[in-house]
């Protein structure tokens, strides 16, 4: 029986994250705790009305609030009845375009960026790390994208979105931190670039539907254990493994 933790459930990856979860029988998924920024949109409200309480909203305004972090991982802590937390999934995310080259990007821009994207991400890892530590997979995902990587990034100058690239390189640096240091305590720190998918964020124009992206995701999650500690993997799409362009999806290890 896995319970897992999902920032960034209100529409794109993490709403079809849990979507798809929902869809195990409860012996093996037994507990999803959507968390979003603010109000329920629609999508989110219908699968967690049709859940039986498999499903259970946590309200987290701003992740680099320790109050508001803090009582978010109390709200899980006492819905779980002295369970541990299984799974973590870091996917809440921003992608702010930037015209130009670099030197046009403000700094408030790359602060907003890096707010959310890592600062937000280290605020839930290291208050939710009580909560994992008594489960039983001990498994922290962040979700981050073959454009954080730096021998990638000439693949990528054609994508206007430079604070986002920058900050998921940080990214990276935060998983691999954690997973350096935890290591000997059985817990498991994976990066995972979920492809380019056709979420608001990623647009209209991308490879994958959001369902073919996020199953490879899924499964990625599902099967994670110590072996995978401090890795940045892709996900695999059959018939994309030697697809022509930027992107291949071939479940590989991503180059930092």
């Amino acid at each position: 029986m896995t319970s897992l933790a999902i920032t960034g459930t209100s529409r794109g990856i993490g709403l079809e994250l849990v979507r798809q979860l929902l869809d195990f029988p409860k012996d093996q998924v037994s507990k999803i705790f959507a968390i979003t920024r603010s109000h329920l949109d629609e999508p989110l409200q219908r699968l967690i009305d049709g859940s039986h309480g498999r499903i259970e909203n946590i309200v987290i305004e701003d992740f680099c609030s320790a109050l508001q972090v803090q009582k978010a991982a109390n709200q899980i802590q006492e819905s779980l009845h002295g369970r541990g937390l299984d799974i973590l999934v870091n996917n809440a995310g921003i992608m702010p375009a930037s015209a130009g080259k670099i030197e046009s990007v403000t700094g408030d821009q790359m602060l907003g960026v890096f707010g959310t994207n890592v600062v937000g991400a280290h605020m839930i890892t290291s208050n939710f790390l009580p909560l994992l530590r008594a489960g039983a997979k001990k498994l922290a995902v962040n979700v981050s994208t073959a454009m954080g990587s730096i021998a990638y990034a000439p693949r990528y100058t054609f994508a206007p979105a430079h604070a986002y690239k920058i900050s998921k390189a940080a990214m990276n640096m935060l998983n691999a931190q954690y997973a350096l240091q935890y290591a000997e305590e059985g817990f498991t720190f994976v990066a995972i670039s979920p492809g380019w998918i056709k979420t608001d964020l990623g647009s209209q124009y991308a490879d994958l539907e959001v369902a073919t992206g996020v199953t490879s995701v899924r499964d990625i999650i599902l099967k994670a254990d110590t072996s995978m500690n401090g890795k940045f993997v892709n996900i695999r799409v059959s018939g994309w493994e030697e697809a022509e362009g930027a992107n291949q999806y071939n479940g590989a290890e991503i180059p930092w």
